[in-house]
């Protein structure tokens, strides 16, 4: 990992570090994440819709088995 040092406007460094805090994580990994997700996917091979994956929490231990009725409210086939 190579560290950088950024600057921010006052307002902007307090909506990242609240929206860390709310998610749970560093301010360091909020903005590592928010700069992923900013970046397109350039390696062969890669499932642009994959960058998202991991990068919500729902807490519910069952959501993957959930997901259709969430996403399409029914139940999966």
């Amino acid at each position: 990992m190579v560290r950088t040092q950024i600057s921010l406007d006052e307002q902007a460094y307090r909506d990242a570090k609240a929206e860390a805090k709310r998610q749970g994580i560093s301010l360091s990994e909020f903005l590592r994440r928010a700069v992923r997700l900013a970046l397109p996917s350039t390696r062969p091979g890669d499932r642009p819709w994959m960058r998202h994956a991991g990068t919500l929490a729902s807490g519910d231990p069952d959501a993957s088995s959930s997901v259709d009725r969430v996403v399409y409210g029914r139940p999966h086939p």
